[in-house]
């Protein structure tokens, strides 16, 4: 067992990188390689399936020489993903027929627009658990069908899209579809996946007939949808193929499914935080889909082999660590590791609250018009009250979502599993275990989301035979529990309402176009 390893891809918004993990979860070997990012209009945002796709293959190679192994050592390769990014590609040859459109891609807004004013909202809602929203893959699929050829590849058989789709001439998937498939040639999708689309009914667990109508994807172009874990296999890398090898694919998690599922967080009423540009919180709620009335996403977290689903809500903020990055463009820290010692240095913000709206604010305000505001400032406010402003207004985003998740859960948070850059800051940490009043856990192996996809994969082939295995493996690195005064603290949260009203709906309609 010491000399085999599983691997993970994780594709992300801005690179690939390929990590190698032993059978205690530790890493043996990394690489990573950036992409580009195509803007062709405001407010839109492509990647080119091509060059992920040799970015993956130069990854995984540049990984295991680092590691110094053999393809043939790795018993198996799982994946995980951004989500929602969609390509649309030729069966036969394999070639996408325009660049995948990114999540962050707003060019379909006004298609989202029209959802709401025929009040389809609630009926997406309830067979999805997502917000009709330009986010998700459905409006994406759709607007290249209907716009793709006349901007990029003119079909060589003279047919437009939809024909060649409806023959089933055409795939699409996320990201993880379009890897599966260049990796074993089968066009197959996970269930966490699957969920983020906009197509998929979590419930019933099948792509739905009405979604897809609506939306007009034939139901030829949808991959098949697995397990995230999956005993029956993905398929095989080809032998002939770049690694020289036969390995199984058998593991595949959405980004933020597979940090809940690195975190070990196997349970209902388990959650994780992930820092970021935004942060990402996903509680697990077991095998019931909950919904929400306090504005959290509901999503399936994941399902292994001969399981049921277990599903989780999950709520979006926009701007966590960007919030630093803000404060090192305006010339007010030089390193984001300074902001520790800054903000330690003062013992409050002397009334300053930062609310970090610079693209609205997701849950559970859902406000694509707040603009990012500064309240309270006297001719006594220096750089370091605003820095521990900005430190605070993560902490405070965090336990929106936090009390969102309980409302809706019914589950009490006893701790809060956390990983991201942002978490090697002790001081942030500390800060957040007392404004939520809760227990902070910060493992050792930090990079949870490529961990989450090795789990699955090694699971799916017996690398690891039960969880328990991956709960003995999850280490502590530090703790963290509330130190604060109940009372003060709470004062401080009603507060934070208070600068958040006043950024709500800032952005005027002309100054809102300007911005996409």
């Amino acid at each position: 067992m010491t000399d085999t390893y599983v691997g993970s891809i994780d594709q992300g918004t801005t690179g690939t990188r390929f990590m190698i993990f032993d059978h205690s979860g530790q890493v043996v070997g990394n690489a990573y390689e950036k992409h580009e990012q195509i803007y062709p209009n405001p407010g839109w945002v492509e990647h080119d399936p091509l060059e992920i796709w040799e970015n993956t293959k130069q990854v995984i190679t540049d990984g295991l020489a680092d590691a110094g192994l053999d393809a043939a050592q790795l018993e198996a390769l799982g994946i995980t993903n951004q989500r929602e990014t969609t390509i649309v590609w030729d069966r036969e040859t394999g070639k996408p027929v325009h660049n995948a459109l990114v999540w962050q891609d707003r060019r379909t807004t006004d298609r989202v627009e029209e959802l709401q004013a025929e009040d389809k909202v609630e009926w997406i809602r309830e067979k999805t658990g997502l917000e009709a929203d330009a986010y998700f893959s459905a409006t994406k699929v759709e607007w290249i069908l209907d716009n793709a050829e006349p901007l990029k590849l003119q079909s060589s058989r003279g047919d437009d899209l939809r024909s060649r789709a409806e023959e089933g001439e055409l795939l699409m998937g996320t990201i993880d579809a379009w890897l599966i498939y260049n990796l074993t040639g089968n066009h197959i999708t996970d269930v966490s996946n699957a969920s983020r689309t906009m197509l998929y009914d979590i419930e019933a667990l099948d792509w739905d007939d009405d979604l897809l109508a609506e939306f007009d994807v034939p139901k030829e172009m949808v991959p098949e949808v697995r397990p995230s874990s999956d005993e029956n296999l993905y398929g095989h890398t080809d032998a002939d193929g770049f690694l020289g090898a036969s390995i199984p694919v058998a593991g595949a998690l959405g980004d933020q499914q597979a940090a809940l599922f690195g975190q070990t967080c196997f349970d209902e009423g388990d959650a994780k935080n992930t820092y970021g540009t935004g942060s990402f919180y996903l509680m697990n709620t077991g095998t019931e889909a909950v919904s929400s009335d306090h504005g959290l996403l509901t999503t399936i977290g994941f399902q292994l082999s001969g399981e049921p689903v277990q599903y989780a809500l999950e709520g979006s903020i926009f701007i966590t660590g960007a919030a630093i990055e803000w404060l090192e463009d305006v010339d007010l820290i030089n390193n984001a590791a300074q902001t520790a010692e800054l903000a330690r240095s003062v013992k409050s913000t002397d009334g300053v609250y930062m609310v970090p709206a610079f693209t609205g604010l997701g849950a559970p305000h859902w406000d694509g018009r707040a603009r990012g505001t500064i309240v309270g400032m006297t001719r006594g406010t220096r750089k370091e009250h605003l820095v521990r402003a900005t430190l605070e207004s993560i902490a405070y985003q965090t336990r929106d979502v936090a009390e969102a998740m309980e409302a809706d859960s019914g589950v009490e948070l006893n701790a809060l599993r956390v990983d991201g850059g942002a978490v090697k800051n002790n001081f942030l940490c500390q800060l957040q275990s007392d404004i939520i009043q809760t227990d902070i856990a910060r493992p050792e192996v930090d990079e949870t989301t490529a961990l989450g996809s090795a789990y699955a994969a090694g699971l799916a082939v017996g690398y690891w035979d039960t969880v328990d295995e991956l709960r003995d493996n999850w280490q502590v690195d530090r703790e963290f529990s509330p130190e604060a005064d109940t009372e003060r603290v709470d004062k401080m949260y009603d507060r934070w309402h208070d600068a958040v009203d006043r950024s709500l709906d800032w952005a005027r309609e002309d100054e809102a176009e300007g911005d996409e």
